[in-house]
């Protein structure tokens, strides 16, 4: 019976301590030359806390700036090393990847994505949505933005 009664004290305790103690993570804005830069009113990244939350790349070559016309593979392989880069430049790996979000103009090209996929995320791969989506910025074929956590 003591030893519940002081379980009881000490988790009282620690939630009572916990609210005394406020935790305020600073917004920071993630930008890298190795990846596209924005091309509207956002940012490649916002790191908040442990968080990092990059937004939707589309294939665009960041040496040229130019929109790739290739098939899926070419498109996501071009998406997923921008969203690594940019990841990178945040101080963490595609390992760090807890979520990522799909948007593909058809999901019949989802083997070949997959294909590609799995390359960047061999070992326990994150949770991902994906979905076929109408309309693609530029009319790619494919959308990819990820969240990361340490």
């Amino acid at each position: 019976m003591k030893k519940v009664v002081l379980s009881a004290v000490c988790v009282l305790g620690l939630i009572f301590l916990m609210g005394q103690i406020s935790y305020s993570a600073e917004r920071v804005v993630i930008s890298t030359g190795k990846a596209p830069m924005a091309i509207g009113p956002y940012s490649q990244a916002i790191k908040y806390g442990d968080m990092l939350f990059v937004s939707g790349m589309i294939p665009i070559d960041p040496k040229t700036n130019e929109l790739s016309k290739g098939d899926i593979e070419v498109q996501a392989t071009l998406v997923l090393d921008n969203i690594k880069a940019v990841v990178e430049a945040a101080g963490y790996s595609m390992k760090n990847v807890l979520k990522a979000e799909v948007f593909m103009k058809d999901l019949k090209d989802f083997g070949k994505y997959n294909a590609i996929y799995v390359k960047y995320f061999p070992e326990n791969p994150p949770a991902r949505s994906t979905v076929q989506a109408a309309a693609l910025p530029r009319d790619v074929l494919i959308e990819i933005s990820v969240t990361c956590g340490k």
